[in-house]
């Protein structure tokens, strides 16, 4: 159930941040994509599986450009953190990311104004 709960605030934050706080020139189905994104990025980081761009278009079906369009944003926004690594192979470079401490600890006081009620 604890982990039910925490999805279901994770939802309610991401939704208030993207569609509360649009940024300059977004359309509606740009915020629409990022919510859904960041579901799918909060699923994979849940189950313990690497965030970066090939993970996530396994998981979506999505192109490369439609996967970092969407998580570019995301970066902007500061919901999520990117780092360059080296790819699997190890001779070339990939971005991965992972959800911002700022994010987690939104989630984390939600969580707690939750519990004291």
């Amino acid at each position: 159930m604890k982990t039910q709960w925490h999805s279901l605030a994770f939802s309610g934050l991401i939704l208030h941040e993207i569609l509360d706080h649009p940024l300059e020139d977004e359309t509606p189905q740009a915020r629409l994509k990022q919510v859904g994104m960041m579901t799918i990025i909060y699923s994979m980081n849940q189950a313990h599986q690497k965030l970066t761009l090939s993970s996530i278009m396994e998981v979506t079906a999505l192109t490369r450009t439609g996967v970092k369009e969407t998580v570019d944003l995301l970066v902007k926004r500061g919901m999520l953190n990117e780092t360059i690594v080296k790819n699997s192979m190890g001779r070339g470079t990939a971005r991965k990311f992972e959800i911002s401490e700022g994010l987690l600890e939104k989630l984390s006081s939600f969580n707690e104004s939750r519990a004291s009620v």
